[in-house]
């Protein structure tokens, strides 16, 4: 999926917005103002993005895509379990990104208080 494909797929989530908390990289997409569900790294050589997921679910992409699939690269190392960055270039499965893109969403949605939400 290119990036305007993923800016499209994550706007279209019900309260999502598109942020820039960290400069012009990466793109980032919250729900109702609490946490952010996925970061986008549009750079051509090293094009990702970073999901948040539950530990099991983040491990069965870990050990189904090595070296495609990691912890959260930019996260603390206790925080890395909670997140996966997915490496683009070498990912083919729109459908299966379009997924994880949805647990994502949905775990920080379930994060949210019911106010927020």
């Amino acid at each position: 999926m290119n990036v305007e494909e993923i800016k499209q797929y994550c706007m279209g989530k019900e309260n999502a917005y598109e942020d820039y908390p960290f400069g012009d990289i990466p793109i980032c997409y919250r729900l109702n103002g609490g946490g952010i569900f996925a970061q986008v790294y549009p750079l051509e050589g090293d094009y990702k993005i970073t999901l948040r997921c539950e530990t099991e679910y983040g491990q069965f992409f870990r050990t189904a895509f090595p070296d495609i699939v990691v912890k959260g690269y930019h996260c603390p190392k206790m925080q890395q379990p909670y997140f996966n960055t997915v490496y683009l270039n070498d990912f083919e499965d729109s459908n299966l990104l379009l997924d994880m893109i949805d647990h994502s969403y949905n775990e920080v949605l379930k994060r949210l208080s019911k106010k927020k939400r």
